[in-house]
């Protein structure tokens, strides 16, 4: 997942809006969001070659989401970073007690900013700085840095969801379909080039072989309600279908 932008408001009848891409190379097998045959209080898409998940939400109203850190510096780790939203799923600890078991483990997983929490709470890790932190009230945005690193696309994603705060999810979908790409002057320097840096600057990204495969909204009611829909797409930017669960 490499664009999260969402509105926490523990006061509001909808704690959290959530509109998340999760950009990834087309051939890494997943799976759609779904129920998990072996978890079924778990809905969520899946990793299907290293087990985890990107982003998902449980019947009790957990959930989690991640970003990876945008370094080529960094070395391979020895566990895949989905694994650490798919353990918060999957388990009971508190988001804080998470945290603290994740932050002693970082170093196991490559750079990565992971976002836990339930209807109560919601806590933000970056890998990087290294310390939890609980959020408060407010519109939030995080990419392939640190959280509200303001970078073009995020900057541009975060106001048009702080527009639509009270739109519906078809708002929120399209939010996230927006392929414009700011002046090269505008985009960060991680390294990779400034071709890449191009691709990556756009909010949906699409090309042959790298690209955004799910654009999801997640919405969590303080009554225990929640709704959760995913757009799938492949190469180029095609439709591959939609999910839309709710509880």
């Amino acid at each position: 997942m490499c664009l999260i932008v969402f509105a926490w408001q523990p006061e509001q009848a909808t704690v959290l809006r959530l509109a998340a891409n999760r950009d990834e190379f087309y051939a890494r097998p997943s799976a759609a969001l779904g129920q998990w045959p072996d978890a079924p209080d778990v809905f969520a898409g899946r990793d299907l070659q290293a087990g985890g998940t990107w982003l998902g939400v449980t019947g009790q109203g957990r959930f989690a989401a991640l970003t990876n850190i945008r370094d080529p510096r960094q070395k391979a780790a020895p566990r895949s970073r989905g694994a650490l939203t798919a353990d918060y799923l999957l388990g009971q600890e508190s988001p804080a007690a998470y945290l603290d078991r994740v932050m002693r483990d970082a170093a196991e997983h490559a750079g990565f900013n992971l976002l836990v929490g339930d209807r109560q709470q919601l806590w933000h890790f970056n890998s990087q700085e290294g310390r939890p932190r609980q959020l408060e009230s407010g519109v939030y945005g995080m990419s392939n840095a640190n959280l509200d690193t303001p970078w073009p696309k995020l900057l541009r994603a975060r106001e048009a969801l702080s527009d639509r705060l009270d739109g519906k999810d078809e708002e929120l979908l399209a939010l996230l379909s927006d392929h414009s790409q700011p002046a090269d002057h505008l985009l960060p320097d991680t390294g990779v080039g400034l071709a890449t840096e191009r691709l990556l600057s756009s909010v949906f990204i699409a090309s042959e072989a790298y690209g955004t495969r799910a654009s999801t909204v997640l919405n969590l009611g303080r009554d225990g309600g929640w709704s959760i829909t995913e757009r799938s797409f492949g190469p180029q930017g095609a439709s591959l279908g939609e999910v839309a669960l709710r509880g």
